[in-house]
């Protein structure tokens, strides 16, 4: 039994600062949407983050947006722009041996966000997902992955805020017994896969985890045409290989965290000073 219970009112404020996050500021009525608090209590977290200083109430549009000192809140963490960083050669070594798109992926919210990305270099994108492209925890095989390997505090806290959403990617969150089975089949497997319907072939993507520790750093993602690779043969000709890759950054990573180039900190390396 747990010896301590969770503060309701900090995860209400933190939810409505994750909504925030993933929009160009919002009203009362849309966060509480999200969040699915009244509005009357909604009103009083925002302007509670206001008065911290974190929010502000726009008076030209009435919508609520982040401060700068949110930034604050993630200084002396920069890992994801310092695994980009490092990470950069492999993937495109990576992309030019499979063709296929690859990606790397890191948590943001409660959605994976693109961090570095071949699209651009591979004549078999049909689409081209740039940096800062975000996709869904629960439908994308970065988030999935993602979620598996992830320590159960961490994995619970985040699908406590996605089964109050109401947004459609969202929704397997409240089938918590088959959310469930997918996470465990991923972490037995070591991978997660995820499919996307298109008109002509089905786009299947499957992804591995960065581990460090204990914590999920990133995910390396691969993105294919169903009709071109069967899942099955896909596993067996890209699997190693995107292993490989993930091995070779978090061994690349945790080099640097012991001995960092010239005895720079990871936010320089990630500026290239």
């Amino acid at each position: 039994m747990e010896s301590t219970r969770p503060i309701r009112a900090l995860i209400r404020g933190l939810d409505a600062l994750t909504v925030l996050n993933l929009r160009n500021g919002a009203t009362v009525s849309e966060v509480a949407q999200e969040i699915r608090l009244p509005r009357t209590t909604t009103y009083r977290i925002l302007e509670t983050l206001n008065h911290a200083g974190f929010v502000y109430r726009d008076a030209a549009d009435d919508r609520y947006r982040l401060t700068i000192m949110v930034r604050g809140l993630s200084d002396g963490y920069d890992d994801e722009a310092w695994v980009t960083q490092i990470a950069r050669p492999y993937i495109h070594e990576l992309g030019k041996d499979i063709v296929w798109p690859v990606a790397i992926a890191s948590l943001s919210g409660t959605s994976m966000m693109v961090r570095e990305s071949t699209d651009h270099r591979s004549p078999l994108a049909v689409e081209r997902y740039s940096a800062g492209f975000r996709v869904p925890l629960l439908t994308s095989s970065s988030g999935r992955v993602y979620l598996a390997f992830s320590p159960p505090t961490q994995r619970e806290s985040l699908l406590d805020i996605l089964v109050r959403s109401n947004r459609d990617s969202d929704v397997l969150a409240k089938n918590r017994p088959e959310l469930m089975k997918m996470l465990n089949d991923a972490r037995m497997q070591g991978y997660a896969s995820a499919v996307r319907p298109r008109r002509v072939s089905d786009e299947v993507s499957m992804a591995v985890p960065i581990m460090v520790d204990d914590r999920v750093l990133a995910a390396v993602t691969i993105r294919f045409s169903g009709a071109a690779v069967p899942l099955k043969l896909a596993v067996e000709r890209f699997l190693p290989k995107l292993r490989d890759t993930a091995q070779k950054i978090r061994q690349t990573f945790a080099d640097q965290q012991r001995d960092p180039p010239h005895q720079q900190t990871p936010r320089a390396v990630a500026n290239g000073r």
